[in-house]
């Protein structure tokens, strides 16, 4: 077995069993890894790279969203927030602006930290 396949088969396995609050936690490391990346393209004026982290990030987006369970008051809210932030994210590829994605990737960072907290609350009152 070469080392890519062992790597691939861990990754999968670790993935397998993570909770629902980790894999969360782990599309919105994602999701801001990709926003930096999309910023740091820009500042170089690397628009491939830029506009791939981008489009990678608007589909992260747009699973967290088609993920949320509707018989929650929340997910409505949610529902809403993800639409303002692939808005944002769109505007900042076919502007190729910084603003609007720095401002996105603020919001987005705000919310992967009340997750973290509120899973971490959750796993204490075990």
């Amino acid at each position: 077995m070469s080392y890519d396949r062992n790597a691939q088969q861990y990754k999968a396995q670790m993935i397998s069993t993570m909770t629902q609050g980790e894999l969360l936690l782990l599309l919105y490391d994602e999701l801001v890894k990709r926003l930096t990346q999309a910023e740091l393209a820009l500042e170089k004026q690397l628009f491939p790279v830029f506009e791939a982290s981008l489009q990678r990030s608007v589909e992260i987006v747009e699973y967290l969203d088609m993920t949320l369970d509707m018989q929650y008051p929340i997910s409505h809210e949610l529902t809403r927030l993800y639409e303002y932030f692939t808005y944002e994210l769109n505007r900042a590829k076919i502007g190729r602006r910084a603003e609007p994605l720095t401002h996105t990737k603020e919001k987005i960072m705000e919310l992967r930290d009340a997750f973290r907290t509120a899973q971490k609350s959750g796993e204490s009152k075990r």
